[in-house]
């Protein structure tokens, strides 16, 4: 897959999620929340107003450091391919 495919997948994968409606179990979230973060270069500290919430995103961050963000990219696709391909 060529840099420009991964960019769109990526971006499709975002607004699949973005767009969908039902909640996602806090597990799912916190593993897009941090393939996310690294894919997008941001590391702007966690700013949830619960310091638990922070603390599990923070955990989350900490168990994606060592991946590139395009590692990162293609993380965030297959988790959101087989969510929504198993919810069904």
């Amino acid at each position: 897959m060529t840099p420009e495919e991964l960019d769109i997948e990526f971006k499709d994968a975002v607004n699949r999620v973005n767009d969908h409606t039902e909640p996602f179990p806090a597990d799912f979230l916190l593993r897009l929340y941090a393939y996310f973060k690294k894919a997008t270069d941001n590391y702007d500290r966690p700013s949830s107003r619960k310091p638990i919430i922070n603390a599990f995103k923070a955990n989350a961050l900490f168990q994606v450091k060592d991946i590139s963000k395009d590692e990162a990219k293609q993380e965030y696709i297959n988790l959101v391919t087989k969510y929504f391909l198993y919810r069904r």
